[in-house]
């Protein structure tokens, strides 16, 4: 079954085609603030299909880029004391968000461009659409004519006739229609941007954001051109599949394609997939709202199988909610595939899985599983049956282990069965199943066997809330501990 997708610009379910390598773009963050788990949403997914395309043999070109030239960058300047420019702030976010991405166990782009390090590229393409008469100069900023675009709205499937205003209000003047957007502005940040910067009221004065030279004078890209820009630079004229936030169809990607093709004459991309929005509080997680969890944050008090299995627990297409809800049952399910996967290898590496041991039932539950998994993968990427599909197996495993007792296990189906997991939950969904060495298994379980010792002193001495505590210390170092009527055990995360 070849991998069917949910393409934004044909509106419908279409089948994935690629010759040769596969080119990914995935639109990146604006380096502005700390990136949180609405932002990382799309990241998941992404690499998600990135994964699944080379598991089906695909090379894949990824590149994600990064807008560290933007309004809402400069209006932090000022803030910190090294923040004295838009780049430092730009610096300090990029970082946070490169540290985010190695946290959640993300696949490396092949590049990851910056805007400013792609100006040159970016005025070459705004030359190309006035050469082409697609883009006129106005006071020293360039603007992309819409009505020279006979497609322009088919991705958004707008009206250009009902299209309202884009772009600043003080750019009005210079254009020749209202839905004209702009490639090129003159001069520094915009007056918009210096009202956001005033609202901070960090007592610094408004920044005029950093500009380069350019055949219309000095100026700062316009937001749209520069994904088109850097796409192009490293993937060609036309990508296999532009990936980014619904949020971005209009006017982003709309822009996007109506600049790109008109300077190429070429096809943008074969196939636009655009990720839901992740809702929190019942409205969409946004840092200028302030309902967001931050990716350390989530992580630190999660960990990054949970996040990972939260993600995959909806549709990318669709939206997902964020509540005490969807995390219990993310957790529950990290756990029982984990807890599977511990016991599987422990039954395993012990001398009692033999190699003419053989239980049917648990082989042909691998088979079904792998080809469940390959089924929800290739439909639209439904990673809820995908997951579906391990935790069926985790069943079959169970019950192979606990019908065996002190009888020989199936050597050859547990190897399968390990091996599925890490093919599929590790290398496909990006979970990390991996233990510790020996050795730091027995020395972590001799601290912990110390630390619940200290722990059941001070129950015992009626210090529960101290008791609770250092539950809770053990717990966010990855040790999960479980109270019985024989006395607390414990197990790695």
């Amino acid at each position: 079954m070849s991998l069917v997708v949910t393409d934004t610009l044909e509106d419908e379910r279409v089948e994935f085609t690629a010759d040769g390598d596969v080119t990914l773009y995935v639109c990146g963050l604006t380096v502005s603030d700390d990136p949180h788990l609405g932002h990382a949403r799309l990241w998941f997914h992404a690499d998600v299909l990135h994964r699944w395309l080379e598991h089906e043999g695909y090379d894949v070109r990824h590149v994600e880029n990064v807008t560290d030239v933007n309004e809402k960058i400069t209006a932090r300047v000022g803030e910190r004391d090294d923040w004295a420019a838009e780049r430092d702030v730009a610096e300090t976010f990029t970082a946070s968000v490169f540290d985010a991405m190695r946290g959640l166990n993300l696949k490396r782009a092949e590049v990851y461009p910056r805007v400013t390090e792609h100006v040159p590229e970016i005025v070459g393409l705004v030359e190309t659409l006035i050469e082409r008469g697609y883009a006129y100069e106005s006071n020293g900023s360039v603007y992309f004519d819409v009505t020279r675009f006979e497609e322009y709205g088919k991705l958004s499937n707008q009206d250009l006739d009902a299209l309202e205003a884009q772009g600043e209000p003080d750019e009005r003047s210079e254009k020749r229609n209202p839905a004209d957007f702009a490639l090129w502005k003159a001069d520094g940040v915009s007056e918009t941007a210096a009202r956001e910067h005033a609202k901070h009221d960090h007592g610094a004065e408004t920044p005029d954001g950093e500009t380069w030279e350019s055949p219309w004078g000095e100026g700062r890209p316009g937001w749209h051109v520069e994904c088109s820009a850097m796409s192009t630079t490293h993937l060609g004229d036309t990508l296999d599949i532009h990936m980014g936030g619904r949020d971005l169809v209009f006017p982003h990607h709309e822009n996007e394609i109506a600049q790109s093709e008109a300077a190429t004459g070429e096809a943008f991309a074969r196939h636009w997939l655009h990720v839901g929005l992740l809702e929190m509080d019942g409205e969409k997680m946004s840092s200028s709202i302030g309902n967001f969890w931050t990716v350390p944050d989530a992580l630190e008090e999660l960990g990054v199988n949970v996040v990972r299995t939260f993600y995959a627990g909806a549709a990318y297409r669709s939206e997902q909610a964020l509540t005490e809800e969807t995390i219990a049952e993310a957790e529950e399910r990290w756990e029982r595939l984990s807890r599977t996967y511990d016991r599987a290898v422990d039954a395993l590496d012990s001398t009692d899985a033999r190699a003419k041991a053989a239980d049917d039932d648990l082989r042909a539950a691998v088979e079904t599983a792998r080809d469940d998994f390959a089924a929800a993968m290739n439909d639209d990427l439904n990673l809820r049956e995908a997951t579906a599909a391990l935790l069926d197996l985790t069943d079959a495993v169970n019950r192979h282990i606990d019908a065996n007792g002190d009888a020989a296990y199936d050597y050859r189906g547990l190897r399968e069965a390990v091996e599925a997991f890490d093919d599929l939950g590790g290398d496909v969904l990006g979970l990390q199943f991996e233990s510790p060495s020996d050795g730091d298994v027995d020395l972590a379980g001799e601290l912990v066997e110390l630390v619940l010792d200290v722990r059941e002193a001070e129950r015992e001495a009626g210090n529960y809330e101290r008791a609770d505590e250092l539950r809770d210390a053990l717990r966010e170092v990855g040790v999960e501990i479980e109270d019985g009527p024989d006395g607390a055990t414990y197990r790695f995360e």
